[in-house]
C-alpha cells in the first residue's frame, strides 16, 4: 500500500468501530464485484472495509492485481466517489471484516478526524506514483480534463473568508501563475471567484471554479507542489494554512469528506490514463 508508513491499523480500527460491527465472509464469496455501482440499485450503499482476519484479493478483468492482508483497507475509492468500481474483491480464504456505508463513513469522521488526515497521506502516496507512471510514459498529454468540482459551497467560504482563515484573500491576474510545480508549498487555496487550471508537466488536467481548492497536499505532506496552477480569469483566492486546515478537518467532516472526494476523483482521473 502506498506510503504504509503513515497508515496505522489501529487509527484504522478505531474509525470502522465507531459506527460498523465485524461480520464473517466464506470463503471465495465476491464481496463486490467489478463495475458495480450500488447507487443504481434501490437501497443500496456503497461500502469500504476493514479486513479484521483472513485474506482478500482484488481482480480486474479476470487478473489478480492485489492482495489485502489482515488490517488493510478496500473499496474506498467507490465509496468515497460513488463511482464504478475498479475491482472485484474476493475472499481468498474465510474473513471477517468491518463495513461502512458513507453514511457511516461521515459519522466516523465527525468523531475521529484523525483517519481523514491518515487516508489523504494514503491517496497522496497513490498520486505521486501515479503520475511518475504517467509522466514515465508520456501519457499526461491529452483532452481528458476533470471537471470543475467544489469542496466548499459559498457559505462556508463566506465564514472562512470572515474569520477562520488567518490571511486575507489574494487577486491574481488572468494569465498570471499562482504556485509551481516543485514549489514548497505553505498554503492551500480556495477559489473565491474566477477560474484557475490546473497542470502537471505543462498538461492541463483540471479546472476550478468557485469553491474548488487546491495546494492542499502541502499541508497534509511536507513535500514540493505536485502541479503548477495558473489564473484562468481574474480571480479572487483564500488562502488557508495548516493551522486552519487541521481545524477544518477537525470540526467538519463534511468539509474532510468533500476533500477526501476531491482528492480520490483526481486520483481516479489520472489512473485512468494508464489504462
Amino acid at each position: 500500500m502506498a506510503m504504509a508508513n503513515l497508515y496505522s491499523p489501529a487509527v484504522a480500527l478505531e474509525f470502522f468501530q465507531v459506527a460498523g460491527k465485524p461480520e464473517k465472509i466464506a470463503q471465495g464469496k465476491v464481496i463486490f464485484a467489478e463495475n458495480d455501482m450500488a447507487r443504481a440499485y434501490l437501497f443500496m450503499r456503497d461500502k469500504m472495509y476493514l479486513l479484521l482476519e483472513g485474506e482478500v484479493e482484488l481482480v480486474a478483468g479476470r487478473k489478480v492485481i492485489g492482495t489485502i492482508a489482515r488490517g488493510g483497507i478496500f473499496g474506498e475509492m467507490a465509496s468515497i466517489t460513488h463511482a464504478p468500481r475498479s475491482a472485484s474483491a474476493v475472499a481468498k480464504t474465510a474473513c471477517r471484516v468491518i463495513a461502512l456505508d458513507d453514511r457511516q463513513f461521515h459519522q466516523g469522521l465527525r468523531k475521529k478526524p484523525a483517519f481523514a488526515l491518515m487516508l489523504m497521506s494514503m491517496m497522496i502516496g497513490r498520486l505521486r506514483e501515479t503520475i511518475a507512471r504517467l509522466a514515465a510514459g508520456n501519457a499526461l498529454k491529452g483532452n481528458a480534463v476533470r471537471k470543475e468540482s467544489a469542496v466548499f459551497d459559498p457559505a462556508r467560504l463566506a465564514e472562512l473568508a470572515e474569520g477562520l482563515s488567518n490571511d486575507a484573500p489574494v487577486y491574481f491576474d488572468r494569465g498570471k501563475a499562482i504556485v509551481e510545480e516543485g514549489q514548497a508549498g505553505l498554503r492551500m487555496y480556495a477559489v473565491i471567484e474566477g477560474h484557475v487550471t490546473v497542470s502537471i508537466g505543462g498538461n492541463m488536467v483540471e479546472r476550478l471554479g468557485p469553491g474548488g481548492v487546491f495546494g492542499e497536499l502541502a499541508l497534509i505532506e511536507p513535500s514540493p507542489r505536485m502541479a503548477s496552477v495558473t489564473a484562468q480569469s481574474d480571480c479572487s483566492l483564500l488562502p488557508i494554512n495548516r493551522t486552519a486546515f487541521l481545524l477544518l478537518v477537525r470540526t467538519s467532516p463534511e468539509f474532510a469528506g468533500s476533500l477526501l472526494g476531491s482528492l480520490a476523483e483526481r486520483l481516479r482521473l489520472l489512473t485512468s490514463r494508464l489504462k
